[in-house]
């Protein structure tokens, strides 16, 4: 798609939360906080001609490599909320992508998210092949107190539970989606966990696919705030929880 012509180098959208994104608290789950911040993106991405369409005449797609997402609080039922987002750096196969909530014009999350150029053929990265000249980047501005990190993947973790990749689990790209993978990990914790809104921080590191019917461990420390996800025995991804 050609560049819209409101196209801008920083958007903002709003967003009504639904019944279906809340806990059983009515506050938002904190899978659908991280996927109304990526379809903000994806919103962007769209308006400025870096849509997924767009990409794909190269057989290329943004894969997310790792985010860090800073919570204040966490919106409810009905309520309605404006997603902000900017390009902080965009250089070869990579992309720094800062995003923040609001809520009655008060930040409650910000978010900072690395992105990958990934070839949905070949299934590894390179560089972009699009015009991207429009977007202005802007280095300054963070949207967290702290950048994402590589998560140490060496720290001693016990199983918890096996599953296998669903269908449902799979993404556009054809492997599983992001948010899949906080899913799978939040699930094995303590529900007042969730219900008591006690999570103010998760980072999460993206390291090898997983495809349907994929079987993986999920893995945690024993405060279950470090977990990895492992295919026979090599982890594909990591998160830390604060």
């Amino acid at each position: 798609m050609p560049i819209s012509e409101n196209f801008t180098s920083i958007y903002s959208h709003e967003w009504e939360i639904n019944f279906t994104q809340c806990a059983p608290n009515g506050y938002l789950k904190y899978v659908d906080l991280s996927n109304l911040l990526q379809l903000t993106a994806a919103e962007h991405s769209i308006l400025g001609g870096l849509s997924f369409n767009d990409m794909q005449e190269h057989h290329q797609a943004w894969v997310l490599s790792r985010i860090r997402v800073e919570i204040d609080s966490l919106p409810k039922w009905l309520d309605k909320v404006v997603v902000k987002t900017w390009i902080e750096s965009l250089e070869g196969n990579k992309s720094i992508r800062n995003i923040e909530m609001y809520l009655n014009d008060v930040k409650i999350a910000g978010a900072t998210t690395y992105w990958a150029v990934f070839n949905t053929q070949l299934r590894k990265s390179e560089p972009l092949a699009l015009p991207h000249v429009h977007f202005e980047k802007f280095p300054e501005w963070k949207a967290t107190s702290k950048s994402f990190s590589r998560i140490n993947i060496s720290e001693d973790v016990n199983f918890v539970c096996e599953r296998k990749v669903l269908l449902s689990d799979l993404d556009i790209v054809n492997h599983a989606n992001n948010t899949k993978y906080l899913e799978w990990c939040l699930d094995t914790i303590p529900p007042k966990t969730i219900l008591k809104s006690q999570i103010k921080v998760f980072e999460m590191n993206f390291l090898r696919e997983l495809n349907w019917n994929d079987k993986i461990s999920i893995n945690s420390n024993e405060s279950q705030s470090h977990f990895t996800v492992s295919k026979d025995e090599k982890v594909c991804f990591a998160m830390l929880l604060e």
